[in-house]
């Protein structure tokens, strides 16, 4: 038996005019479960205390709360001395309680066909993935899109898919979707990652929900046209300047011993809006020993038209940029935009001829010069395509403590993914505000992240400048040749 002290967020609505926050102390077992130690409390200290669970193995959901801010089932997780436990995001009934019902009577129920129909193992096979859901709301818990704008919610998505698979069910599923909010999903899969059967609901049933609204015609008029840009140009957005591939050599050597070689996939954004963040990055790969080649007749990935639910073309963006590097011989694929670099990752097949690494891992991995420390308070905005697409969370805070003064902020969705800047500008908008609130609390001097969309979004909603985590490290590069030059002056 070990002491372990916990602080939980109580909360009577009938009684208390606002949550507050109460610290217990209690004896459990090594290796107890956060719902081990409610128990205790309740059982010795404290039988006021109001929690849910039901089965206390993980199947039935009813003990979902949030442990350091994170949801989770009470009874699947480690509890940690000093933790802060409390509710999920939903209207709360009593402490622990959630008033789930609201959100689960929104979940679609099976509409049978008058006619038998058996499902045939492909059938089942294509439901598997999305049928073991167990209605704990935790996914509901953390979507930014259900703050701020309507939407059913990744619950309800997941189920709406699930039906449209089975050829039993005799329900209008895509268009029940496609009313219920299916565009405005951010892609952002911070549902996905706090769920405990770990559905993959963005990739797996909305975003296949949206290739089936695009073929009966529900695509958002925006998303049209980018499709049709990309089939038109090879680029998701249009040229407004001379693009960073033509301002480029096709090969660009490091200024001392090479310590690797990497092709470089730039993207759109890269290419064509946000160009001196790409040549920054060169100068920074110069600076620590990257020789990076640079192939012209590379085009877009294809996250926009695959994350929109547009696929016709996809599959030969993906034949153009796969045979592009492997004609080089290029065995790895350097890039710098999370949502290219997760689809790289993610949605080109697993037998491609080279590896995926992004700009952040590849520097952490071999190491950079020491750049100098400037006098700056940061605050870094997490890509959503970078932390939870690719799992790549460290390596960008570990460059930029080397150069500033980095204070954190809650790692939330900015909201220019999905489609959503293009299709839904006022939810994007909303989620916008809410990162420049989140910005303006740190008390940051400049805002530091490593996707050109969260770059450019986030730019419009603060007054500090957004900057590439491979810009700052050429700023720390810079400053180090001043101080230098400054001596020998």
């Amino acid at each position: 038996m070990k002491d372990m002290t916990v602080t939980i967020k109580r909360f009577d609505p009938d009684k208390d005019r606002r949550p507050y926050f109460q610290t217990y102390t209690v004896k459990v077992n090594e290796g107890a479960r956060v719902l081990n130690v409610l128990h205790a409390i309740h059982d010795t200290l404290d039988p006021t205390l109001s929690y849910r669970y039901s089965c206390a193995s993980g199947q039935c959901g009813s003990c979902a709360v949030r442990v350091n801010g994170e949801p989770v089932l009470a009874c699947m997780e480690e509890a940690k001395d000093k933790s802060t436990i409390g509710p999920i995001n939903l209207a709360v009934k009593k402490d622990l309680v959630a008033d789930l019902l609201p959100t689960l009577e929104q979940v679609a129920s099976f509409f049978p066909k008058k006619d038998i129909v058996l499902p045939k193992k492909a059938d089942i096979d294509a439901i598997k993935p999305l049928r073991d859901c167990i209605e704990c709301l935790c996914c509901v818990s953390v979507c930014p899109a259900m703050d701020v704008t309507k939407f059913i919610g990744p619950t309800a998505m997941r189920q709406e898919m699930r039906l449209a698979l089975d050829p039993r069910d005799n329900g209008d599923r895509v268009s029940d979707a496609v009313r219920d909010g299916l565009f405005t999903c951010t892609s952002c899969q911070a549902c996905w990652k706090v769920c405990p059967k770990e559905i993959e609901t963005p990739g797996k049933a909305i975003e296949k929900l949206r290739a089936l609204a695009n073929k009966r015609g529900f695509t958002l008029p925006r998303h049209l046209e980018v499709a049709a840009l990309v089939k038109e140009t090879g680029r998701s957005v249009p040229r407004t300047a001379e693009s960073f591939l033509e301002q480029v050599p096709e090969v660009i050597e490091p200024y001392g011993p090479v310590k690797a070689t990497v092709g470089f996939f730039v993207g759109c954004m890269y290419n064509l809006r946000q160009q001196q963040s790409a040549l920054d990055a060169m100068e920074v790969l110069k600076r620590n020993g990257i020789r990076v080649i640079i192939p012209k007749e590379q085009v877009c990935c294809g996250s926009p038209l695959i994350r929109t639910g547009q696929l016709d073309y996809v599959d030969e963006l993906k034949r153009r940029n796969i045979e592009t590097y492997k004609s080089r011989g290029i065995d790895t694929v350097l890039t710098m935009c999370a949502g290219c670099g997760s689809t790289l990752k993610n949605d080109y097949p697993a037998e491609k001829p080279f590896k995926v690494i992004d700009i952040n891992e590849l520097l952490t991995q071999y190491g950079i010069e020491q750049p100098a420390k400037l006098n700056l308070k940061a605050t870094y905005h997490d890509p959503c395509h970078l932390m939870r697409g690719q799992g790549v969370r460290d390596q960008p805070r570990e460059l930029i403590r080397q150069v500033v003064d980095l204070v954190e902020m809650p790692a939330i969705c900015c909201g220019s993914g999905g489609g959503v800047r293009s299709g839904n500008p006022e939810e994007a908008a909303a989620l916008g505000k809410r990162r420049g609130t989140e910005i303006k609390k740190t008390g940051a001097e400049v805002v530091i992240t490593s996707c050109p969309f969260c770059e450019f979004h986030i730019m419009g909603h603060t007054d500090k400048p957004v900057k590439h985590v491979v810009s700052v490290l050429l700023d720390g590069y810079r400053e180090k040749d001043r101080l230098k030059a400054a001596e020998k002056t």
